[in-house]
């Protein structure tokens, strides 16, 4: 039990150990505090988009998607079960339209593009590496999906002065516009187009050191332009730090106790309820070994840290969904133990 512990608690102690860090640089007056609404704003504008598009441009081949269609569907009406689900539930805990949509999100968006395939991978112990191209198929799924409701959910509540909205008819172009101008789906868009185009370059036989042959792609952006392919590596590696270091530069311990009702409706939505449904439907629907460890990163993670800046950058309540991202991720390193604690225990894998 103890090695199960360690093993969720270095999953998630290094975000928190970040968030820690962004917090001591702003008390310990290191940076002033208006320096880490600009890192919100770099990390939204810039790294994150390099990040999802870096994950989607490295899923293998596209047309496995296809090949897992099974698990593939039941992700995405996962997904829109728990984001009409959340629907709900904000509207229920809070009048303020401005915590309405990070509520929504809450709900539906975990962490999966930042620690979601490392954790999967981490819970390959038998050498397998099918569940680590699920795991990538999924990201390549899911990250578009949770970025489109995210910018929705974002948007129906609120005019863009912050009002609350009072017809969500209309909100159609205003959301559409937002879909189209929003930094992290255009790195996911740009991702899957560069999938797609990549998937009628043609191939040629190349020689490896060793001798052996290998069937290669006549131009990659990795291969061909490796400058370029090095500078989004860079960016994207540098996303969570930058918006960790600014969510805990922009954290408040003062806001708890004024925000404890949606603290509190928001975390067990996010590590405890979404998890323990999802994988409980997916237990029955037949899936093992080969899709859990990807559905627990998706489903047990915590809540987004890229939802911190979309927020502050929508006009949303973006103190509470930096608090939101604090306390699913401290909570989920218990949850997360459970939740791989029970699933070794049925069978389902061994840690």
């Amino acid at each position: 039990m103890l090695s199960k512990f360690l093993f969720t608690s270095n999953a998630v102690l290094p975000i928190v150990i970040t968030i820690a860090v962004g917090y001591a640089l702003k008390t310990l007056g290191v940076l002033p505090k208006n320096f880490f609404p600009l890192l919100n704003k770099l990390s939204f504008r810039c790294c994150l988009p390099c990040l999802l598009f870096y994950n989607v441009y490295n899923v293998q081949n596209i047309g496995d998607i296809a090949s897992y269609g099974g698990i593939v569907l039941f992700v995405i009406i996962s997904i829109l079960v728990f984001y009409a689900l959340g629907f709900l539930i904000s509207i229920l805990t809070t009048d303020d339209p401005r915590q309405k949509g990070v509520l929504l999100q809450a709900s539906y968006r975990s962490n999966y593009a930042i620690i979601g395939i490392s954790l999967a991978t981490s819970l390959c112990t038998d050498g397998n590496q099918e569940p680590v191209v699920i795991a990538s198929i999924l990201s390549s799924i899911s990250i578009p999906i949770f970025n489109v409701l995210a910018t929705i959910a974002l948007t129906i509540f609120i005019e863009d002065d912050g009002k609350e909205k009072k017809a969500f008819a209309k909100t159609a172009a205003s959301i559409l516009k937002k879909i189209c101008t929003n930094p992290l789906i255009l790195g996911v868009a740009a991702g899957i187009a560069a999938l797609v185009i990549r998937s009628f370059i043609p191939e040629r036989i190349a020689k490896c050191a060793d001798g052996t042959e290998i069937s290669e792609k006549v131009f990659t952006i990795k291969s061909s332009v490796p400058f370029l392919y090095s500078t989004l590596k860079s960016l994207a590696t540098a996303a969570s730090t930058i918006a960790l270091i600014a969510l805990g530069g922009n954290f408040e311990f003062n806001a708890v106790g004024r925000l404890k009702k949606q603290i509190i409706t928001g975390t067990f939505v996010r590590v405890v309820l979404c998890p323990a449904v999802c994988l409980l439907a997916a237990y029955k629907a037949g899936f093992r070994s080969l899709e859990f460890p990807a559905l627990i990163a998706l489903y047990g993670t915590p809540i987004a840290v890229s939802s911190v800046p979309m927020a502050a950058e929508m006009g949303n309540d973006a103190e509470l969904a930096g608090q939101l991202v604090v306390w699913t991720t401290i909570a989920s390193a218990f949850t997360l133990f459970v939740t791989i604690f029970i699933c070794s225990s049925v069978g389902i894998f061994s840690v």
